[in-house]
């Protein structure tokens, strides 16, 4: 009879032949394969690794998310590191860890404000809100698209409480400035770093500056697991906060499958509970369940080994990008890296000039009929999003740059993904509209 270690083996050996079968083919023709600005870069270990944590049928967090954990730590150097399920649930979580009675005087409260910036994805923007904070929305700068810190501090009043900023599209906001404010003001900061995984500022990475960071695992991001994302800190308060929220509220913190790691299950007092109540079903915090999956992580810690290889591409592609939109200089805003920062750009983003003889929305539009895919950056001016026009946040003097981005701004892709080729038929499809105008 076969062992299931030997069918194990052969099952994983058939995984890797699935792969060179069903992914290895994807030649490149002019115009007719779509040139994506985002998607998922992988060979056949994310497969096995994939394979291997549904043949553990495990589920839940195992083996794959301590080595995933571990990794990130590592790369990044930080301390603590905690996985979820998307990077918009790290940013809720890293938020909500913020509000616990546990911070005493230093907890975020209803009515306090939340410095960040319209211009930008609403995923820094929705957790200030749903906590009754009042976000307070401060201009950027261009061409590095992050945040004016002069306006920013001006902006700061005694209600200030928190800064929540994203590293604009992997390029990093001003890390210094920030922090000083922050240490002035005695803020706390939560670093975004969703789109900026493996960029530097200082020579030192993105992520790890703030109280709290966020890192996202969508396929468009420098790494993925399919949906997840991770919560990073050097406070060990911080971190049991984290875990707190995620974890339902609960106030134990055993690992999954473990029990009474504080030695004290049945013999402590929580809240109105009668003494020595069960520690493993004591809520400290109301909290959610956005734990990640083991099968994301064996996918993530596969992905780890490629992050620094990803970078250096994005970086290349980047640079690529830059000699094309460079010819047409006349015509197109080019983006600028902050002072002091490395960046491993998520995108290459242009603003069309105003005495350019076309709009944004022309030239993407006959880029995007060529298969050239571009975005927007993001939400534009949140402001002025359906969803936001009811909602309480405050406006910091004014949003002049927002508008101009949300009008003429847009990004094409540096992921890792891109060809040669691709950027060959690009330039001769911008050099073709650029012609006719």
């Amino acid at each position: 009879m076969t062992s299931h270690k030997e069918i194990r083996k052969e099952i994983i050996k058939n995984t890797a032949d699935y792969f060179e079968a069903r992914f290895k083919n994807n030649d490149f023709i002019s115009g007719k394969t779509k040139i994506n600005y985002a998607g998922r870069v992988f060979d056949e270990k994310e497969l096995i690794n994939a394979v291997e944590a549904s043949l553990d049928f495990w589920l839940t967090e195992g083996r794959f998310s301590e080595e995933f954990s571990d990794k990130i730590t590592e790369f990044l150097g930080i301390d603590f590191v905690m996985l979820t399920n998307s990077g918009s649930s790290a940013n809720l979580l890293a938020f909500a860890a913020l509000t616990s009675n546990k911070l005493g005087e230093k907890r975020l409260q209803p009515d306090d404000e939340v410095i960040s910036v319209a211009a930008g994805f609403p995923a820094t923007i929705t957790p200030i809100i749903q906590y009754g904070l009042v976000p307070v929305l401060v201009d950027v700068g261009i061409p590095t698209y992050n945040i004016d810190i002069q306006m920013m501090r001006e902006a700061i009043t005694p209600k200030t409480k928190c800064i929540f900023l994203a590293h604009t599209l992997g390029n990093p906001f001003d890390i210094d400035a920030v922090m000083q404010l922050a240490d002035e003001f005695r803020l706390w900061v939560i670093e975004d770093n969703c789109d900026a995984f493996g960029s530097e500022y200082n020579g030192k990475k993105t992520g790890t500056f703030a109280h709290l960071s966020t890192i996202s695992f969508y396929p468009a991001h420098h790494i993925t697991t399919g949906e997840g994302g991770a919560i990073c800190t050097n406070d060990p308060l911080l971190a049991q906060l984290v875990r707190s929220f995620r974890d339902w509220g609960r106030d134990c913190y055993c690992a999954g499958g473990e029990n009474n790691t504080c030695g004290k299950r049945f013999s402590q007092s929580h809240g109105n509970l009668p003494f020595g109540f069960d520690h493993k079903y004591v809520y400290s915090e109301i909290g959610y369940n956005l734990k990640m999956t083991d099968i994301q992580a064996a996918i993530g810690s596969a992905q780890m080994d490629k992050l620094s290889q990803f970078c250096d591409l994005r970086k290349e592609n980047f640079n690529k990008w830059e000699n094309i939109f460079s010819k047409y200089a006349e015509y197109f805003i080019l983006p600028e890296a902050t002072e002091k920062s490395d960046p491993a750009w998520f995108a290459y983003i242009v603003t069309v000039k105003e005495n350019a003889p076309f709009t944004r929305d022309e030239i993407t539009a006959f880029l995007n009929l060529k298969l050239i895919e571009t975005r927007n950056l993001f939400a534009g001016n949140i402001t002025k999003q359906p969803g936001y026009l009811d909602k309480k946040w405050r406006v910091a003097k004014h949003l002049e740059n927002t508008d101009i981005i949300m009008d003429d701004t847009f990004f094409l892709g540096t992921y890792p993904g891109l060809k040669a080729e691709m950027f060959k038929y690009a330039e001769t499809v911008l050099t073709d509209f650029i012609s006719k105008e």
